[in-house]
């Protein structure tokens, strides 16, 4: 019975993963043929390097460009001849110690370089033609956008997931970015787990330069699916927002959180006894979201700031009036970034963490009120942005059926596993 049932259960998994499979096959449009330009192999930096005897090296301590070149076979008159010829074009003259530069040799030429190449930054260099004729251009590299899936099982941090997957750990911030207004990234539960169709960006083929956007994920949190598609419902503004299976807009009128990465350490709790006042029971009417100092303070929500300033107990603080209904504080501040009158949008930084005013370690606490009166922000059922309008909703989605069966498509790492345990029980049994 074990037997039957194993093999059913693998059935049904190939059975979907048949589907997934002929779904992309579906998926897939052939591409209309386009004239291939068949460069020449081996070149690099605008050169068949074959042709050249390559020196790559790195900037030392005391290193210009023009010792560089006196100490390769270029005297001074011709070095002062080239940073004439390169006035107003490019800037050798301030090298960073440690980065990399290259000097070209011909092969079939007296031992002086023709070329030099400076490398300061990953998606970009300097060339300087050294002979010839003399000019310099910085280049900045082609980037190609790169289409990757990943997914992970939270064992403890996402940024130890990410790692331990071996996907770019900036999709911790991104990720974090799409989830703001739904999960608090720092009350994930073990085994929570993700899926997530996102573009990289790639110079010379394999070097990553950063995540370019996430373009839909799936985020199963505490047993429930949080889906995400990235949309522009508002063409001229410019603006993606990312909404879920139905529709609905993850964004919300106040974020989770005022620090992007703070666990709570102490909740609203008007019986808590506090030591900094002898174990005496205080009332503690605000949140508090430990970080370290200096880590950027962020405005829940739109609003007005009705106090920027500072006392002996709140240390630095804020105080942002959002409407008529919903008003927030954010304590301990090492400094103030925004002043009173002054208009801020959500996620905008308005501070930054500290320990001011009555604090035992850093940390922002974060009050909330809601018609004049303190509550847990936890506790409150707080709106939605506002909606996607009728028409949109049809046209999104019809736009995300090919991206959610993608996505779905997707295999956790976890039903990898599942799958390949059942395979080495259901062959035990047969045997």
């Amino acid at each position: 019975m074990n037997r039957v049932f194993v093999i059913l259960h693998i059935l049904g998994i190939v059975i979907l993963f048949s589907s997934c499979e002929t779904s992309k096959q579906s998926s897939i449009v052939e591409p209309a043929l386009a004239k291939v330009e068949i460069k020449p192999k081996n070149i690099k930096y605008g050169f068949d390097i074959d042709q050249f005897r390559v020196v790559k090296k790195k900037i030392r301590r005391g290193d210009t460009f023009g010792s560089i070149l006196e100490d390769n076979g270029i005297d001074y008159p011709k070095v002062y001849n080239i940073l004439k010829a390169l006035k107003n074009k490019v800037s050798v003259r301030s090298l960073v110690v440690g980065k990399s530069y290259s000097l070209f040799f011909s092969k079939d030429s007296i031992p002086t370089p023709k070329a030099f190449i400076y490398e300061p930054q990953i998606d970009s260099y300097t060339l300087v033609q050294l002979r010839d004729s003399i000019y310099g251009k910085k280049v900045i590299k082609p980037i190609k956008i790169v289409t990757k899936e990943g997914n992970g099982l939270i064992e403890n941090s996402l940024y130890e997931t990410m790692t331990s997957s071996g996907l770019n750990a900036q999709l911790t911030y991104y990720l974090a970015d799409v989830y703001a207004w739904n999960i608090d990234f720092y009350r994930l539960h073990k085994g929570d787990r993700f899926k997530v169709i996102y573009t990289e960006k790639f110079v010379d083929d394999t070097i990553s330069i950063g995540i370019e956007r996430i373009k839909a994920a799936i985020f199963e949190h505490a047993g429930k699916d949080f889906y995400a598609f990235e949309f522009q419902p508002d063409s001229l503004k410019g603006i993606v927002e990312y909404f879920d299976d139905k529709a609905k807009n993850l964004r919300r009128a106040f974020l989770k959180a005022p620090v992007k990465f703070g666990p709570v350490t102490s909740r609203y709790n008007l019986k808590r006894r506090i030591a900094y006042y002898g174990n005496r029971i205080k009332p503690h009417r605000g949140t508090d979201f430990a970080a370290n100092v200096g880590t950027p303070i962020l405005a829940t929500a739109n609003g007005v700031v009705v106090k920027s300033s500072y006392t002996r107990g709140n240390g630095n603080y804020v105080t942002i009036k959002h409407n008529n209904t919903y008003s927030t504080q954010y304590l301990h501040m090492k400094r103030r970034k925004v002043k009173v009158g002054e208009w801020v949008t959500q996620g905008q930084v308005i501070g930054w963490v500290g320990m001011t005013g009555h604090t035992s370690g850093p940390h922002v606490c974060y009050r909330f009120w809601k018609n004049g009166r303190q509550v847990d922000p936890f506790r409150q059922k707080l709106p939605d942005a506002k909606p996607i309008s009728n028409e949109l909703k049809i046209n999104y989605l019809n736009a995300i059926v090919d991206l959610k069966t993608q996505l779905d498509c997707i295999s956790f790492t976890l039903e990898s596993k599942y799958i390949n345990s059942a395979l080495a029980l259901s062959n035990s049994d047969i045997q």
